[in-house]
């Protein structure tokens, strides 16, 4: 199961549509985790499940998602209600207490993964503003079983390799 991740767009629409159709037959689901400041109806957020940033002014978006993907729960939100600049633990406890496996954020634009206590924590960075590092970035995450790998892209589609990572996941029970 693959899932392509992006974040904080910040109005952007060709980009958002290239993505989209660059991955279209290697991933089986893309998610904005918010910021995209489009209309939810918007051609360009179509193969998203996308979630309300603190930039989103539309009351159509939802503040977060779970997803099913495989036997693993993906949840995702953009971070701003949950404080992630300051620390990941409430955003950490809010997916513990759903269950979730997976947690996808963005609002920092700051690129990463980590596995802390069990769960894949992911920020796919910014496609527009990125953060600590120059690249416009997006991820995907690729799940066989207990073993999780995020790969970063830069915009043209090409690996960030030093930020790839590969996780073993607790089993499911």
């Amino acid at each position: 199961m693959k899932v392509l991740i992006v974040s904080d767009s910040h109005g952007l629409e060709d980009e958002l549509q290239t993505i989209a159709k660059r991955h279209e037959q290697d991933t089986d689901m893309k998610i904005h985790c918010g910021d995209s400041e489009l209309d939810p109806a918007h051609p360009a957020l179509a193969p998203y499940h996308t979630v309300k940033g603190n930039c989103d002014f539309y009351a159509d978006f939802k503040d977060e998602m779970m997803i099913q993907i495989g036997s693993r729960k993906l949840f995702f939100t953009h971070g701003h209600l949950y404080g992630i600049k300051q620390s990941l633990l409430n955003v950490y406890y809010k997916a513990n207490e759903l269950g979730a496996d997976i947690i996808c954020f963005g609002h920092s634009h700051i690129a990463g993964s980590e596995l802390m206590d069990g769960k894949l924590l992911i920020n796919p960075g910014s496609i527009r503003l990125p953060r600590v590092r120059k690249d416009k970035t997006y991820a995907i995450l690729s799940i066989d079983n207990d073993q999780a790998t995020v790969r970063f892209y830069n915009l043209d589609g090409h690996e960030i390799e030093s930020l790839t990572n590969h996780y073993e996941m607790s089993p499911n029970s």
